[in-house]
Order: C-alpha cells, then sequence, then structure tokens
C-alpha cells in the first residue's frame, strides 16, 4: 500500500501504463468504485479491464498532485495528467484529465471520479469498440432527486 499521495499517484499511473488491472485494482478498497464518463460507475475490477481491453498503448504525463480532506472529512487525492491513450487500433484518442480519489481511513481508495471533457474523445471510443459508452441519465443526477 502506498505511503504518500505521490506514492499512490506513481503507483497508479504505473498500473495505467502497464496495463496492469491487479496493481490498479490491489489500490482500491473491497468496495471501491470509480465513476467514469465513458465506462459509468463500476468496481474497480471491472472498470480496469473494459479500459485495458479498449487500450493499446498509454503513454501518460503527470502535470500535478494535490491532497486534502473533502467535506465529509476523508483524505482527498487529486491528479492532473495528460493521457495520451491508443485504442485498440492504434487510433490516438488523447486528453488531459484529473482524478479526484477519496481514500478510506486504511489509505485505499473508497471512490475515484475520472473528469475530462469526453467531447474528443467519445466519437473515437464510439467507433473503435462498436458500443455506445456509458451516459448519465437524468433521473442519475443529483439536482433531479
Amino acid at each position: 500500500m502506498p505511503t504518500s499521495a505521490d506514492d499512490l499517484v506513481t503507483t497508479y499511473l504505473r498500473a495505467l501504463t502497464s496495463a496492469d488491472a491487479a496493481l490498479a485494482v490491489s489500490l482500491f478498497a473491497d468496495d471501491g468504485v470509480v465513476h467514469s464518463p465513458l465506462y459509468g460507475p463500476r468496481p474497480p475490477r471491472n472498470f480496469y479491464r473494459a479500459l485495458f481491453a479498449d487500450t493499446s498503448q498509454a503513454n501518460l504525463t503527470l502535470k500535478s498532485v494535490m491532497s486534502g480532506v473533502d467535506t465529509a472529512g476523508r483524505t482527498t487525492v487529486s491528479f492532473w495528467f495528460h493521457f495520451g491513450w491508443r485504442l485498440p487500433s492504434g487510433a490516438a484518442a488523447p486528453f488531459d484529465v484529473v482524478d479526484v480519489a477519496s481514500l478510506g481511513s486504511h489509505g485505499l481508495i473508497e471512490e475515484l471520479h475520472i473528469i475530462y471533457d469526453t467531447v474528443d474523445v467519445r466519437s473515437a471510443f464510439e467507433a473503435e469498440v462498436r458500443r455506445a459508452p456509458w451516459r448519465r441519465t437524468n433521473e442519475q443526477c443529483p439536482d433531479n432527486a
């Protein structure tokens, strides 16, 4: 288990770069959730399996690591990086992203929110994988509850 925000981010980005699902999942609590704009909310094991199946290469460039405490008192680590994503055909689908990780008391990720503008990525992703990505419905919006 990583001992600092920088260690967590370094390990996480190494898992993404090497498509190491086991390493990525090891950073999460047993009931952890990944919230992705393309794949929707998923357990980490399912999310990384799908992501790595849809990835031929990932070149990552870390820009910043930030840490603090959220309104619930949980440690939060946010990291901004460039994701040079290549789809299975080799088609480029790059984007800049901020991942926000809420950590539990043991330092494992309870929730990971992946935040980026999908406007340039979504059409390439849909064409490549031949399925529609996840989209939030009105019923899933917190303001509509």
